[in-house]
């Protein structure tokens, strides 16, 4: 089966632009947040994983389509972050997200982190999955305060390992 994740490259920016779009819009059901004046969203992860070193972008492809995106940050520090990660509707329950996901996990082996709210049921259950089908049972999950948020439960943050063999 091909690859359902590659690096998205500049070219890929108005593509991720948008599909950053649809991934804050989501979100804002969970984290209670309204868009700016001009019907955007905060961006600066967006921003920050075409820019910074310490992170890279990933485009989720379905049937050569975009079909979501990730976000990787902390590449050079002890544990890889999973700070942005998003399947568009029309290719969820279909084992997209689950692929993409392990692919993501794969080309960066080692300690890994991934955030999400209690609240969103769909990534507490799909989270845990991956976890469990990368770490079997050798993961943890804690809950840590929202930076700059105190008005929000905490996210709840899943950890683990994933093998040192690096994704071909």
């Amino acid at each position: 089966m091909p690859d359902v994740v590659r690096l998205a490259t500049d070219d890929d920016r108005p593509t991720m632009d948008r599909l950053w779009l649809m991934y804050r819009h989501d979100l804002s059901e969970f984290d209670e947040l309204l868009p700016n004046a001009d019907g955007s969203f905060r961006d600066e992860w967006l921003h920050q994983a075409f820019t910074e070193d310490d992170r890279t972008p990933y485009l989720i492809v379905c049937d050569d389509r975009p079909a979501g995106l990730a976000f990787v940050r902390g590449l050079s520090g002890p544990a890889r972050v999973l700070n942005s990660f998003f399947v568009v509707r029309g290719a969820r329950r279909r084992g997209i997200g689950m692929r993409a996901a392990q692919e993501v996990l794969a080309r960066h082996p080692g300690a890994w982190e991934i955030a999400f709210q209690d609240n969103n049921t769909g990534a507490v259950r799909f989270w845990r999955r991956v976890a469990t089908e990368l770490a079997g049972e050798a993961w943890t999950e804690d809950h840590r305060p929202v930076p700059g948020r105190p008005e929000l439960p905490p996210d709840t943050w899943i950890s683990f390992d994933t093998p040192t063999k690096s994704h071909t």
